[in-house]
């Protein structure tokens, strides 16, 4: 009975500590499943919202030589239908190489009932080929064209398979003709867009939780701050000291965790066949614009993490303060994957931490906008400076540094 009052006293002690903690409870119980709920109900509403404006759309089918046999089932399609009135050479070299545009071309061999009646399949003969010329950086071209190649393959099965889709000429001597007007950079850059961004916040952030928490309230837990306070510095010089050498590390660990990344990047590619030039189409300039977002946004992560770090009486705590904040990181990491473009508002670059995600990703997935970047840089700085007063002011107070 004893053993049992012991354990239950225990019991009891961690349950006091734990439901007693605010912080504690807030971080570890409710924000990860208010932060899951979120999560999801914003990629459903960018899905669902995806596919009504793919289907509702301006999206446009542009078809040659629609057959009589057929023309009833396109007039039902959920796309814009169009069957004469087009330059259908300006299409395939302009319009779908733009994946901006909304839109497939579909071209039927002429005479394509009576091909179908007269082919047989025994004889040696190429098989009637139906084109379906589309844009898969384009989310509503991409649909439109998986809508009408899986009705088209259904309607072919039902025929025994006499006509082929996309079908190459083995006989022709010319090169593979392509239907998939997409760009080979586009495409990466979409990939690269939607996960270096998410790669570089947490290898930064990581960075900055090794290093600034044991300078501060490691300090604190150990009663090394009071020395550096009693010195005949300014507190402000303190505050700036701490954080440019803070971010110097931190910089310097997510570099090196991104260098990594960059320098397999054409080895993993490579793996799949893809050339080493295509692997790396960034520029100088690009990196140089990556950089300058990297060190702005590490000081704000820093400033942040410091300003929390002097609030906790010793490292354990402020891991626990600052988890709210890596949650956070984490979760606005993960936007460009939500779908949608880069905000066109520019106010919208003031946001700390979600300014320096979409500035990454428009560099990335080659959309640059040079205003929106430097409004990024400018804005992460302001917040730095906002920071160094805050800390500034927290070493000036008794009752933060020593709790009296």
């Amino acid at each position: 009975m004893r053993k049992q009052g012991n354990v239950w006293t225990i019991v009891r002690k961690e349950f006091a500590r734990f439901f007693g903690d605010r912080s504690l409870l807030f971080t570890a119980v409710i924000m990860p499943g208010l932060l899951i709920y979120i999560v999801y109900s914003l990629m459903g509403e960018n899905i669902g919202k995806s596919h009504q404006d793919d289907n509702a759309g301006p999206t446009t089918v542009y078809v040659d030589n629609l057959p009589e046999s057929l023309r009833g089932d396109f007039d039902s399609i959920p796309f814009q239908l169009v069957t004469e009135g087009f330059n259908a050479v300006a299409l395939i070299g302009d319009s779908l190489a733009d994946k901006e545009k909304n839109l497939i071309y579909v071209n039927f061999p002429p005479h394509f009932d009576s091909l179908i009646a007269a082919y047989d399949p025994m004889g040696g003969e190429a098989a009637p080929n139906v084109k379906i010329y589309h844009n898969s950086n384009s989310d509503n071209s991409e649909l439109a064209y998986q809508t009408v190649k899986t009705y088209l393959e259904d309607w072919e099965n039902s025929r025994n398979n006499m006509f082929d889709i996309n079908a190459q000429n083995p006989e022709s001597e010319e090169t593979e003709e392509t239907f998939d007007m997409a760009d080979e950079d586009d495409s990466l850059g979409e990939i690269l867009g939607q996960l270096f961004p998410m790669l570089l916040m947490m290898l930064l952030f990581s960075g900055c939780m090794a290093v600034a928490p044991t300078a501060i309230a490691g300090e604190k837990e150990r009663g090394t701050i009071a020395t550096l306070l009693v010195t005949p510095m300014r507190r402000s010089e303190l505050a700036i000291g701490k954080i440019l050498s803070l971010s110097t590390f931190a910089m310097l660990s997510g570099l090196s965790s991104f260098l990594g990344i960059i320098l397999s990047l054409p080895r993993m590619l490579n793996g799949d066949g893809v050339d080493i030039d295509f692997a790396i189409p960034y520029t100088t300039s690009d990196y140089l614009l990556i950089l300058c977002v990297l060190i702005s946004t590490v000081l704000v992560m820093v400033s942040c993490i410091s300003i929390l770090s002097a609030l906790a009486k010793d490292v354990k705590s402020a891991g626990t303060l600052v988890l709210p904040l890596m949650l956070l990181v984490m979760f606005v990491g993960f936007t460009p994957m939500l779908g949608g473009d880069a905000p066109e508002a520019l106010t919208a670059y003031l946001i700390p931490f979600y300014n320096s995600v979409q500035s990454m990703a428009s560099v990335f997935s080659f959309n640059i906008n040079p205003a929106a970047i430097g409004i990024t840089v400018v804005a992460n700085i302001a917040y730095t400076a906002i920071a160094v007063f805050v800390l500034t002011r927290m070493f000036n107070s008794e009752k933060v540094m020593f709790g009296k």
